[in-house]
């Protein structure tokens, strides 16, 4: 097989992030300072998909550095239920690659009304969604043929985080924000093959992470899902032990997403739990007992870290997806754009 698209979209994202970075720097601007202004109580999502992980992402970012409560709407209150909502101490942010779904950009026109301040998170700027909105921050991305998001998934969280950097005049994250482009390109050369040669004829596996890697959880076993046919669940690190770590036995491939930041020794005891179990544990970030530690790249602020670690999983998927005969260009029964109601 040639290379696929996705394995070039995943080789591009180093340069889509800088390119992000360089041209929308007015747009996050504008948008930083009328979130300023707004002042919110309350942050509302609306994403489906890969782009609704990217919101719970910046749900677990924006609750850490802004103490301000994030919550994911569900579109179809606006479009089909047509149910206004009371939203005028809250933003809304609006995620999506193509900004056509009709439920969603019904769901940012509504949030408008109701009294948010509307912001749109595209790749094509001139989208039904980003007309809606008061604010749009274009991810620069360009075209992604690969049914499978990936760099369009990373600069989604990546403009959020920027966005999130300017509102709140965080120096630090703006420079660990700044330095991920660097931070990408050495994730993307990473070897996983140890995981690969696991899971080259898993049926099934479990991806744990805590807080931001949580959502990089989510997104990994959707991608182990549409481009290998591989069942995986995933879940909080806390929430397996609440039942789901019942069906972990011997052999059971689990894969923990591991950062440096206050969650860290209750992901590791999960990990070391479930080893204990009978489990094959693969960690990133981190040494478990009993289990393998997949290469990452150190020294990242923690709310940086789990996107930089999802570049490096995006490489890897594609390869997996090969090697178990499969084209993650064109996953089964699936299209690029979806559009719901």
């Amino acid at each position: 097989m040639s290379q696929t698209h996705m394995a070039r979209e995943v080789a591009e994202i180093p340069e889509a992030a800088a390119r992000f970075l360089e041209r929308s720097r007015d747009a996050v601007a504008d948008a930083a300072a009328a979130l300023r202004r707004k002042d919110p109580d309350l942050v509302v999502t609306v994403a489906r998909g890969s782009s609704d992980h990217a919101a719970t992402y910046l749900k677990y970012a924006i609750e850490l550095e802004a103490g301000v409560p994030v919550a994911s709407v569900g579109p179809s209150i606006a479009s089909i239920y047509r149910r206004p909502l009371r939203l005028g101490k809250a933003a809304c942010i609006g995620i999506s690659q193509s900004g056509r779904s009709p439920d969603g950009v019904e769901m940012m026109r509504a949030s408008g009304q109701g009294g948010a301040l509307s912001i749109a998170i595209t790749n094509v700027e001139d989208s039904p969604m980003a007309q809606v909105s008061a604010h749009c921050l274009p991810l620069q991305a360009g075209e992604e043929k690969s049914v499978a998001a990936t760099k369009t998934f990373v600069c989604s969280v990546l403009a959020g985080l920027s966005l999130l950097a300017e509102w709140r005049e965080d120096h630090a994250l703006q420079d660990a924000v700044a330095a991920l482009p660097e931070a990408f390109g050495q994730a993307v050369g990473l070897d996983w093959s140890p995981l690969s040669a696991r899971l080259a004829r898993a049926s099934s596996a479990f991806v744990l992470g805590r807080g931001p890697s949580f959502a990089i959880a989510c997104e990994s076993a959707l991608k182990f899902k549409e481009t290998s046919g591989i069942h995986a669940e995933a879940y909080s690190a806390a929430e397996v032990l609440h039942g789901p770590a019942a069906i972990v036995q011997a052999g059971f491939p689990v894969l923990a997403l591991g950062i440096e930041d206050a969650a860290l020794p209750q992901l590791k005891a999960t990990a070391e739990r479930l080893a204990a179990q009978g489990a094959d544990v693969f960690v990133t970030g981190t040494e478990v007992g009993g289990a393998v530690t997949l290469p990452s790249v150190p020294g990242l602020h923690p709310l940086v870290a789990p996107l930089v670690t999802i570049a490096g999983f995006y490489a890897f998927i594609e390869g997996l997806a090969r090697r178990r005969g499969f084209d993650p260009d064109t996953p089964p029964h699936l299209r690029k754009v979806t559009e719901t109601v």
